[in-house]
Formats: C-alpha cells, structure tokens, sequence
C-alpha cells in the first residue's frame, strides 16, 4: 500500500518558490491528491490500534473443537471488556495517525467547547492528518473519542475528536532531531535505521523543539530548487514567523545550498542532504512522530 501512496504522491507539486517570503514557507496550491489512495495505509478495526489496551482472553482453549459427531455448538467466546476511560496510544515502536475522511470537529474535551474544524484535505490539498495519543474507550473497549494533536497554533496543541469522525492506522517510523548537534536520525520499530547531519534555524529565526508528526509530504515542481527533492511538511509553526504565509509552517526538507549542512542558518526548518532526504522521504508516513530536542 506504501508503494501506492508514494507512486501517487510523487505526481503532485509545490508551485513557485516565493523569494519573498523565504525558503521555508510553501506558498502555492497543490494539485487535489487521490485522498482514497492517500488513506489506503489506514486500517479498521480500531482494536488492532490500540495497542496499549489489554486484550480480553477467550473461555474456551485456543485450537479446541467439539467431541467426533458432537452436535454442541462451539463454546462462545467472552465478549471483551475494559474499564472505560482515557488510555494512552502507541508504544515506542508504534504510534497511531488518524485522517479525515469526510469532516472532523476537534474539541477540547469530549462533548465541549469546539477547538478546530477539519476538511478532508488542507490548504495544500493534503489529506488531514492528526497524531492520536490517547482513546477514550467504552466497557467493550471500543473507542468513543481520540485525544489527537493537531497542526495548529500553539505548537503541540491538542484535541479530542469524535472517533467515527476518523480514520486510523498505525505508523512505525519516528524521527528525532537534536538541533545542538545538528544531527536527525530516523527510527523504525524503535531501531536507528538512518542518519544524516543537517542545517537547523538560525539564532534569530530558531527551530522550535517539541513533539510533533509529519502532517504532509510534499514535492516541488523545481527539484533543484531550496526545497530539493521534496518536504515533509511537520505539525509545528516558526515562534518567530507569525506573519507568513500559512502562519510560517516547519519541515524537513531537501536544499539547493548543500553549504548550510551543518549550520544554524534556515528559517527554522530543517534541512537535509538532498540524497538522504530521498530515503527518508521514501521511508517515512504521514502521522510519524517527530521530536524535536535543543
């Protein structure tokens, strides 16, 4: 399904680089993405993404059948109960994403005030993604609500969504980026499998640190140009650029000045050689983690 996803998404483009706002703000529309294709890594049902809950155990013995020419039925098998509540999602080598098929509101707590409303795609034409980080579940250990983080000012920002309101799967790539010394490394299923130095924010315009996830993937028209290759487009804002275009949205991205890696010089994005940020770009989902250290 992965290979799906990224045949589709390498068809899509950026637009013009605007000089004018700096190299780290996406300016342009994309084209509309195949937001079916885009989604075919979510999986139902959602008790497969739950992994931190516990699983109910069955009455009878596993692999058990009735006596030779018996004609009882086969013992049923317990219902599965929980006790109701807020649980945590995700474990270290697996977090959980959430998309919008249709509609989504985010509230800031189960039956509040609403924070957010949600399309199925952004303003880049993106599908909506959200990282989930706890479910709200029922006795039957269904999931009623999902606390989620959202793209959205503050940075780190967090919600609750109505769980039939989402689509959800699970991720196994997270990224960490140490800005001090300027170093990302890409983890899957809680292993190192890739690292690279890279170029951080300058002194003025600063990589923001905390804990995000990779809301979009984005390829550029010009491939040699300050983007590179491509972008993966995170869920955190420069604290500096509040006026850009789009409230001065991070990534991670390629770059067309090989010079800066290494160096504290972007506008607060991160910049990656340009043959690495193929690899990671191919190896990484929407809804990765990211977290961001000084």
């Amino acid at each position: 399904m992965l290979d799906i996803v990224l045949e589709i998404q390498r068809s899509y483009a950026f637009g013009s680089y605007d000089a004018k706002k700096g190299d780290e703000v996406v300016t342009n529309r994309f084209r509309r993405l195949d937001v079916g294709a885009t989604l075919a890594w979510v999986s139902r049902p959602r008790s497969v993404l739950l992994v931190s809950l516990p699983l109910a155990c069955f009455l009878a013995a596993c692999g058990t059948t009735a006596g030779r020419g018996s004609t009882s039925p086969p013992p049923a098998a317990a219902k599965p109960h929980c006790r109701a509540g807020l649980t945590a999602v995700g474990t270290r080598r697996v977090a959980v994403a959430a998309a919008v098929p249709r509609h989504a509101r985010v509230y800031r707590r189960p039956g509040g005030r609403r924070l957010a409303s949600f399309g199925p795609v952004n303003q880049n034409d993106y599908p909506t993604i959200f990282r989930v980080l706890a479910a709200v579940r029922r006795h039957d250990c269904s999931a009623s609500w999902y606390r989620v983080q959202v793209p959205l000012r503050p940075n780190g920002v967090t919600g609750f969504v109505p769980a039939r309101d989402v689509r959800t799967g699970t991720i196994r790539t997270r990224i960490f980026v140490s800005v001090s010394r300027r170093r990302l490394t890409l983890f899957r299923a809680g292993r190192p499998v890739l690292r690279t130095r890279v170029a951080v924010g300058s002194p003025s315009t600063p990589t923001p640190t905390g804990s995000y996830y990779v809301n979009q993937r984005l390829i550029p028209a010009d491939t040699s140009g300050p983007f590179g290759p491509g972008a993966l487009g995170i869920s955190a804002f420069s604290n500096v650029l509040t006026g850009w275009t789009q409230g001065g949205p991070i990534a991670i991205h390629g770059t067309n000045e090989p010079w800066s890696i290494g160096r504290a010089v972007s506008n607060g994005c991160i910049r990656v050689p340009n043959r690495i940020l193929r690899r990671l770009f191919a190896a990484t989902r929407a809804g990765t983690p990211v977290v961001i250290l000084r």
